[in-house]
């Protein structure tokens, strides 16, 4: 039978038999024994499924990506080390050296910085496109190379929320897969596969870890989109992998051929694997990802209102606001709510900015988001301050952007301390 998303972050994925631990056993270990080396060879041709190297499989992992996996309405997952190696993996696994990207441009600096200029090292070219732009002026993007659309579903700092359909739409008509990072929504409140998106991608570190203990990522696969059909522009699914005796992968592997492919041979060559400590506590974090999404979304509401009618702030930017340019999006794709991530400005620019943070008491400054505590960034003097204001600016953070990460606390507690923090504006 199917259940709720409430049911499966609880009890998904671990299914324990009789007299089996009740809790998700963690599986240190790097390795597995076999009786025979006949029983091993097979799991080594991909003959069958099994346990041989934690690098590629682990049982703890494993439980821990069905759980996304069904969260998503995927047929296929796998745990990655952090998002940003899912980032990497989903997009490397369908593109080599001669093949273009297109990329939404409001996204995590980071991932921006892999597809556009790390990337662009190995022979893969990313163009960033301002994903608000009608759909005539994205089409131009498109190249005969391009393999992979990528985006997020809400931004990381700015809060745009994509047109999915749009973006959806140009891809599909151009014969490849559209991927999206969907760690600020996650699957409580945006399920991508339903409005036609191809490949999920999370960092697992954000809300579904939810506490700020375990560094994570996560890929998931709709199975949705026909590698066979579009042959000759994916060549490493659909034609004889001869590191793994001429298996190809759509037809061994039918809608699991993507996953199958990045864990037996990306996983493998480039190692970059969760640790089951890390699947066991991301996993405790998902048992109550639906309560909390609930509660930070509730009071990033309050604290966006809050925030619009104060006179020491400049602008605010939050879906959940009624007067956003994204609302209306919002409203569409994620109707229950967004995330309990929004940005302002204080007024007086980045001074205002610096004062603003510098007078914090209970909401804390770190390189974090998307868990249980409130916690601030100012991109300006922390994760982009190598930019001038100009530079902030084109690369769509202005200098006085506050990214607040509201967390499950009481909110009156996080108001107070933003109102008196604003007072030093």
């Amino acid at each position: 039978m199917g259940y709720s998303q409430d049911t499966i972050c609880v009890q998904g994925g671990w299914q324990p038999k009789n007299g089996e631990p009740r809790v998700l056993p963690i599986y240190q270990s790097t390795t597995f024994k076999y009786a025979t080396s006949e029983e091993m060879g097979k799991l080594f041709d991909l003959e069958e499924e099994g346990y041989f190297y934690s690098r590629l499989q682990n049982p703890t992992n494993d439980v821990v990506a069905q759980k996304i996996c069904d969260l998503e309405g995927g047929v296929a997952a796998m745990l990655t080390s952090s998002g940003q190696a899912a980032t990497m993996l989903a997009v490397t696994n369908i593109c080599e050296a001669g093949d273009h990207v297109v990329c939404a441009a409001k996204v995590y600096g980071g991932t921006s910085n892999l597809l556009a200029v790390t990337l662009k090292r190995f022979g893969i070219e990313t163009i960033l496109v301002d994903q608000d732009a009608p759909a005539e002026e994205l089409e131009k993007a498109f190249q005969p190379n391009t393999k992979a659309v990528f985006a997020e579903t809400i931004s990381n700092p700015a809060g745009v929320v994509l047109d999915i359909d749009k973006f959806v739409k140009l891809a599909h008509e151009h014969g490849v897969p559209m991927i999206c990072d969907n760690t600020f929504a996650t699957p409580i409140n945006c399920r991508p596969f339903e409005f036609g998106v191809d490949i999920v991608t999370h960092s697992t570190t954000k809300y579904m870890d939810g506490h700020a203990m375990a560094l994570g990522g996560a890929i998931v696969d709709s199975g949705n989109f026909d590698w066979d059909a579009h042959a000759d522009k994916f060549p490493g699914l659909t034609t004889p992998d001869e590191s793994y005796h001429g298996v190809i992968y759509t037809q061994k592997f039918g809608k699991k051929a993507y996953i199958t492919k990045a864990t037996a041979q990306l996983m493998r060559d480039m190692g970059a694997c969760q640790s089951p400590q890390n699947a066991f506590l991301t996993n405790v974090g998902l048992e109550t990802l639906h309560l909390r999404v609930e509660r930070h979304c509730r009071n990033a509401e309050k604290v966006a209102e809050f925030l619009k009618n104060h006179p020491k702030v400049a602008w605010v930017e939050y879906a959940g606001l009624a007067d956003s340019k994204y609302h209306a999006l919002a409203e569409k794709y994620m109707p229950n709510g967004t995330c309990g991530v929004l940005c302002f400005g204080p007024k007086g620019g980045r001074d205002g900015a610096m004062r603003f943070t510098n007078g914090l008491k209970m909401v804390a400054i770190v390189t974090h988001v998307a868990d249980a505590r409130s916690c601030v960034l100012h991109p300006a003097s922390h994760t982009h301050r190598q930019l001038n204001d100009q530079q902030l600016i084109e690369a769509g953070v202005l200098p006085d952007l506050i990214r607040l990460s509201v967390g499950i606390e009481d909110v009156n507690d996080i108001i107070a301390d933003l109102d008196q923090a604003l007072a030093n504006v």
